[in-house]
């Protein structure tokens, strides 16, 4: 597969960059793709909730009235949830993390960068860099791909300093290494822009058995 490559303004050149089909263009597995997001956000859970429960509340424990002939149920003591005295199979704190095989969470991964290719929600772009930080930068850089108001994922090949620094304060703006490509961002992002030398170390990662 060959995609454009488009520079800084939004232009096409007339470099084109070489993906590879096995990352780029397989059927997208929407169930793999589930797990892998359900995994993210169970991790991100505290589990830390918890309630009382009967037997942790104080109370008496005597019989607060004789077993037949009220016309009531049956109540052994004031500690009964019934009367609001703890709660009946509270949640306690546990742990919602699960495990993924590392074969399913690449599927997820190469499904999500897929279906973006497929939807025409990935751009390659080449190489650049800003010469300070300055948000304003990250700002036109997205007008020119006309994704203002919409979430966007950059995607470089290593750490850029001044381009993480410029787009930190933009909420709907993320900038990741490619070494840490995932299926939630690449899935919550309306556009895709991949670097040119992100192509490679991406499909390395990905093909790694």
């Amino acid at each position: 597969m060959e995609l454009n490559i488009y520079n800084t303004k939004g232009e096409k050149t007339t470099k084109k960059a070489k993906l590879n089909d096995e990352v780029f263009s397989i059927e997208p597995n929407e169930h793999a793709m589930y797990l892998d997001v359900k995994q993210v956000q169970a991790n991100k859970r505290q589990g830390t909730h918890k309630v009382k429960e009967r037997g942790e509340n104080s109370g008496s424990t005597k019989k607060i009235k004789r077993q037949k002939g009220t016309g009531g149920a049956r109540s052994g003591s004031i500690k009964n949830p019934t009367y609001g005295n703890g709660r009946t199979f509270g949640p306690r704190p546990r742990d919602y993390g699960f495990k993924l095989n590392k074969k399913l969470k690449k599927l997820a991964r190469k499904s999500a960068l897929s279906q973006k290719v497929k939807e025409n929600q990935l751009n390659i772009i080449e190489d650049f860099s800003f010469n300070k930080p300055k948000t304003q930068q990250c700002i036109d850089l997205l007008n020119n791909f006309k994704v203002d108001g919409k979430k966007a994922l950059l995607v470089l090949d290593g750490v850029n300093e001044n381009i993480i620094l410029s787009a930190r304060n933009l909420q709907n703006f993320k900038v990741i290494q490619a070494t840490d490509i995932n299926t939630i961002d690449l899935l919550n992002a309306h556009l895709v822009l991949l670097s040119e030398k992100s192509i490679p170390v991406i499909e390395t990662t990905l093909s790694i058995e």
